[in-house]
């Protein structure tokens, strides 16, 4: 027994925050963001939006996508790094959109792999026979732990959903995930502080930010999802020209072409939206994917590798069959 991906969706916040925007708070250019990192936009959260409102968005589009009801959800696997709440996890307060009551409903935080490993979560509940539609969400806030005097990491980060939706196939969907992580390089991307690190209790610390030792990170990136894909492509006995569709992370157009160049694959063959969202963390694969499959260069039966790296660092992939 396989899980299949029978639905996606996808969600971005109307305020945009382009580059022309950030050259009047810093000392940065339009040509200097797009040449770094290919992105031109972002995506910002209104000030009564919350994660689990993007979520529902996207958990709802990807829902009526798969031909299915909000309330015939049976798991919900959240990934996030900038939950509402700390709890009830943002999991059980989509749950309460959703109206799936009693379903098992969680959330996991392996910054910007989130979605690979609660996808890789939930493949195994279905293959399991334990859940027969499965939804699996990247959701992200990211501009409420942006330092925007920080033009190393102000020019990445922007806020959005994504979704799917996974129900039991004799055929392959998801064929396999690839989960790893390292602990050793946690000082090269970090948030400065935590609910639990902070000072006594009624004194929770305000300015809490994403830091990143970009250039060190940018290199240990192509490094290692170079190594996850020659690892997923090993361990299916699969040749690197039986991948039709590259789904990566999109966190930094140049390392998106490195990994592509590492599969021998031309650019026309990489899902790509970097541009019009920056780095969305666990939203950015399932954001591409919906893109992808709904502007309908992603067809059923074709091979699909999905990759990610995140602050910890944690990195993974899953290999699936659309």
């Amino acid at each position: 027994m396989y899980s299949r991906i029978v639905g996606t969706g996808s969600y971005l916040p109307a305020k945009i925050l382009s580059n022309a925007d950030l050259e009047q708070r810093m000392d940065t250019s339009d040509a200097w963001i797009r040449e770094r990192t290919g992105i031109e936009r972002r995506h910002i959260i209104a000030e009564a939006e919350s994660n689990v409102d993007m979520a529902e968005h996207a958990a709802r589009a990807a829902i009526a996508a798969a031909g299915l009801q909000p309330g015939d959800i049976d798991l919900i696997s959240y990934g996030t790094t900038t939950p509402d709440l700390v709890f009830p996890n943002c999991g059980c307060l989509l749950q309460a959109r959703l109206g799936c009551r009693g379903a098992p409903a969680f959330s996991l935080e392996a910054a910007c792999s989130g979605f690979i490993y609660a996808l890789a979560v939930a493949d195994k509940f279905v293959r399991a026979g334990d859940s027969q539609r499965a939804l699996v969400v990247g959701s992200e806030v990211l501009s409420r732990i942006t330092d925007y005097s920080d033009r190393s990491t102000a020019i990445l980060f922007g806020d959005g959903a994504g979704a799917v939706v996974l129900t039991p196939s004799e055929r392959p969907g998801i064929i396999s995930t690839h989960l790893h992580a390292d602990g050793s390089y946690q000082h090269l991307l970090y948030c400065t502080g935590g609910p639990a690190g902070g000072p006594a209790p009624g004194n929770m610390p305000k300015g809490d930010y994403v830091r990143m030792a970009g250039s060190e990170v940018f290199k240990l990136a192509v490094t290692l999802l170079g190594k996850i894909v020659d690892e997923t492509l090993s361990l299916n006995d699969l040749d690197r020209s039986a991948i039709d569709w590259l789904v990566p992370h999109q966190a930094n157009l140049r390392i998106i072409q490195a990994v592509a160049k590492k599969l021998g694959m031309s650019m026309d063959r990489v899902i790509v939206t970097v541009q019009e969202h920056g780095n969305t963390s666990t939203a950015s694969v399932p954001l591409a994917l919906d893109v992808g499959v709904r502007d309908g260069r992603i067809k059923r039966g074709d091979l699909l590798l999905l990759e990610a790296l995140g602050g910890g660092v944690t990195w993974g992939s899953a290999l699936l069959r659309y």
